[in-house]
């Protein structure tokens, strides 16, 4: 057994816990992870539930920007980096939203029950309804959330789990 992990082995001994490997699929509040070079804490996570379908937002944070990581595992592993539009949206919510230049066609759309952790735990219990667009080549997308009577648009690009480094913070 080589140093590393006698080291670790009594540290989990000593704390009385097993450190668990992160994956996108299981980040917690207060890991950190680098993504284009830039380091972020996990500020707060979101547990969305359509009907036993669930997905994963991370607000990441570090000191110039926030934004939003989107993992769910429908067929394979569907990862996004999402960042806060402050584009105005009425109901009805429209099939088609144009975006500088760009037309943003609906993916799909549903109603999710929330749980949330962090600065996202007041969330808890809500109902939120969403739509998901995608541009034409699917290089691109629109996320739109109702919240009570907030709607919220976020624009996002899709990304590999290759491209995230997470170091468990807890």
């Amino acid at each position: 057994m080589g140093i590393f992990k006698r080291l670790m082995k009594f540290k989990q001994q000593k704390m009385g816990q097993k450190i668990e490997n992160r994956t996108l699929l299981n980040v917690r509040v207060g890991d950190r992870i680098t993504y284009e070079l830039e380091d972020y804490e996990v500020v707060g996570k979101i547990i969305f539930n359509d009907h036993g379908f669930q997905w994963f937002e991370y607000q990441l944070e570090n000191v110039d920007r926030t934004l939003c990581l989107s993992v769910k595992m429908a067929d394979e592993l569907e990862v996004r980096v999402y960042h806060k539009l402050k584009k105005k949206i009425v109901e009805p919510i429209p099939n088609c939203i144009e975006w500088e230049d760009e037309d943003y066609f609906l993916d799909e759309k549903g109603a999710a029950n929330v749980s949330g952790q962090g600065r996202h735990n007041r969330l808890s219990g809500q109902t939120i309804r969403y739509f998901a667009y995608s541009n034409e080549n699917k290089s691109s997308y629109l996320s739109v959330e109702i919240w009570e009577i907030d709607i919220e648009v976020n624009k996002g690009i899709p990304a590999q789990a290759l491209d995230f480094t997470i170091i468990a913070g807890s």
